[in-house]
């Protein structure tokens, strides 16, 4: 008889029930195949004769656990924390857009994508801790080589200038002509910055497939979830830790000690050039997970008690006649039987339609995680450092407990495959629903003189240059806003006309601004004590609190997801293949997902750029301002559209779902290994 994929499968011939001495194929597959685990190799925990007692505490799933989530903790840091956050500094100190270090964040999924498959196809019969020591070695290596660009690209220079105002008479602007060969090589460390990532993507690749597939073998099914779930939820607070780690170095100065300006004011973090040491991060995590190479050379190939749980176990494999077939021709155990193997789960449409829905998440969650911080800054007015901590504080706790809420909610109410599918559906659907958060929370720009409105009536927009300010020469390579008391955004004191400054405890005050404007309040006030102040505008929106509580339960859901729909994985395919299917599931997401979603992100983000940074040799560098309605409008039909496709494609996964049937009666040396026959 043929399954529906049609392939031939013996499970369904009607098998002699006879005698003992039956020796049916089937029968014979199912005594052989049933325990795959051989209790011999479930060692002690030490290296070859040197195995300790206090060692053998640690050797079970819950000391497996605890190293597991270190390493997992270790490499969100690095990975989706400190990448993440350093992404704006990075940008202004190595003159790169957002599209390129939009595919700075992406080299590590490429990495992971290329690797993914091989790893989970042989490292499923080998020895998944020692993979993972591989794992914590690469991860080491790959923080170190991305802090490499600080240590060779010299100290900071922010871009000193002769005066900061209105020079009319002067000559200045003489000293800053366009030189092809003062042209910057900063943006050559571009390539340093993949290498680090690719190294991290090396490094990540048998975490999330081996080490994820090893506590599926060594735990009964029914708490598989919540382990599974516990140890997302630490990968998760990895990015929590950085996040918040991150955004403190942001307040140190990139060179630690901080210098001080030609007018003899220290800088600090309200000028727009200030850049934090992002680098220091980077540094530590390299030590901190060389460490962990020691815990996972020791564990065993297989925890104490895993045939046991093994045999307990029954499948829930989509029933398409893969499962025998894997089993009679004992797939896997050579190079040979990849093309096999890899097509009998592409020819799975369950596990086909699960990896498609969770591909459009992944796309959604790391455009977020690599632009949430950017998005606040814009958006809501804030400083570079506070709105990584803030989006670290909202999206990385949101996305832990969602994890863990739906690993305890599947492990309580043991759910089926099928029970699953409705769950996936039913917080993606609330997601949905919260993605107006970027219709009810949006702000728009403040005024900009020259870019959204223009100088006193004077001027035309997208020209920093009016009469008010023509013969001052300014320059546009040097940004250094300043807010008027007319509440308008001046690029720079120059070009807000100010001929003169008072400095008062080393805080300075403009006057004579011929392109500002008397001030908006009743009282003017300002018009005595200042006409215009350093840094932007303060912003008159009010939405952040709306958009951090509305984000947070959209995080919630959407990562109630990702647990769930891990299991279901794990479930519909048979069980020699479990780490192999994660393997392909983290090709496709990373090929269509987290690749091209920072990518898609930063394209998105580029286009609402209004003001660019551009030199005299009309070099286009990093945006200095974006259109933040255009931007939160693009970011949600990214959302939006991705929402749809998961919610449409687990659909179709619940629909085309078989259960296996029920098994006959095996003999008695075959029982409690029924997922051998199913």
């Amino acid at each position: 008889m043929k399954g529906a994929g049609g392939i031939e499968n013996p499970t369904f011939e009607s098998p002699d029930l006879g005698g003992q001495g039956d020796a049916s194929p089937i029968r014979a597959s199912a005594c052989a195949g049933a325990l795959p685990v051989d209790a011999a190799e479930e060692g002690p925990c030490g290296w070859g004769r040197c195995t300790p007692k206090a060692l053998q505490l640690c050797n079970n799933p819950e000391g497996y656990l605890a190293a597991y989530s270190l390493l997992a903790i270790f490499q969100g840091v690095v990975v989706n924390g400190l990448v993440n956050i350093s992404i704006s500094t990075i940008e202004k100190r190595y003159e790169l857009n957002s599209s390129l270090t939009g595919l700075i964040s992406a080299s590590y999924d490429i990495a992971f994508c290329v690797l993914s498959l091989f790893v989970s196809f042989f490292g499923e019969r080998g020895h998944k801790p020692r993979w993972l020591a591989f794992s914590a070695f690469m991860l080491g290596l790959g923080s170190l080589v991305f802090s490499l660009p600080h240590f060779s690209s010299g100290k900071y220079h922010y871009g000193a200038k002769l005066e900061d105002t209105c020079q009319i008479s002067g000559a200045s602007s003489a000293n800053f002509t366009c030189s092809a060969n003062t042209k910057s090589s900063l943006s050559s460390y571009l390539y340093v910055f993949i290498l680090g990532q690719l190294l991290l993507g090396v490094g990540g690749t048998p975490l999330y497939t081996l080490g994820t597939a090893f506590i599926d073998d060594s735990v009964p099914k029914h708490k598989s979830s919540l382990y599974i779930g516990i140890g997302y939820a630490m990968s998760l607070l990895g990015p929590a830790i950085g996040y918040v780690l991150g955004g403190q170095l942001l307040n140190v100065y990139i060179d630690i000690e901080v210098p001080e300006r030609q007018d003899n004011t220290q800088m600090d973090q309200d000028d727009p050039r200030w850049l934090g040491a992002w680098w220091i991060g980077f540094l530590a995590c390299f030590f901190a997970v060389w460490i962990l190479i020691i815990p996972f050379s020791c564990f065993p190939k297989y925890l104490p008690g895993t045939a046991k749980i093994q045999a307990e176990k029954t499948s829930e494999t989509h029933n398409d006649g893969s499962e025998a077939l894997v089993e009679m021709k004992n797939i896997g155990k050579n190079f040979k039987d990849f093309p096999v193997a890899l097509l009998i789960l592409l020819k799975n449409p369950v596990l086909m339609s699960i990896i498609i829905a969770s591909t459009s998440e992944a796309l959604v969650a790391t455009g977020f995680a690599t632009f949430l911080p950017k998005f606040i800054e814009n958006q809501f007015g804030q400083t570079s450092s506070f709105s990584a901590t803030l989006g670290g504080l909202v999206l990385v706790p949101a996305a832990a407990l969602g994890q863990v809420i739906s690993g305890i909610l599947v492990s309580k109410y043991k759910m089926d495959c099928k029970t699953i599918m409705k769950f996936i559906i039913g917080t993606c659907s609330v997601a949905f629903l919260l993605n107006t958060v970027f219709l009810t929370a949006k702000c728009g720009n403040e005024p900009f003189a020259g870019v959204s409105e223009t100088y006193n009536g004077t001027g035309i927009l997208d020209n920093l240059t009016a009469p008010c300010n023509a013969n001052c020469r300014c320059l546009r390579s040097r940004y250094f806003p300043v807010c008027g008391r007319d509440e308008v955004q001046y690029f720079s004191p120059c070009f807000a006309g100010c001929a003169s400054y008072v400095l008062n405890n080393k805080k300075k005050t403009y006057h004579n601004c011929s392109c500002i404007g008397k001030s908006k309040r009743e009282n003017g006030l300002e018009d005595f004590l200042y006409e215009a102040v350093p840094g932007k505008c303060p912003t008159h929106c009010k939405y952040l609190p709306l958009f951090l509580v509305y984000f947070f339960f959209a995080a919630v859901f959407t990562f109630m997801a990702v647990t769930p729909t891990t299991v279901a994985i794990l479930r519909c395919v048979p069980d020699k293949q479990r780490a192999f299917a994660l393997g392909v599931q983290s090709v496709f997401v990373r090929l269509l997902g987290t690749i091209p979603g920072p990518i898609l992100f930063g394209i998105a983000i580029d286009s609402c750029c209004t003001l660019w940074d551009v030199d005299e040799c009309k070099t286009k560098g990093a945006c200095w301002v974006y259109d933040n309605e255009r931007m939160a409008y693009l970011l949600m039909s990214i959302s939006t559209a991705c929402k749809i496709i998961t919610i449409i494609f687990v659909i179709m996964a619940l629909f085309l779902y078989k259960s296996p049937p029920t098994s006959p009666a095996l003999p008695q040396q075959c029982s409690g290994m029924v997922s051998a026959v199913h």
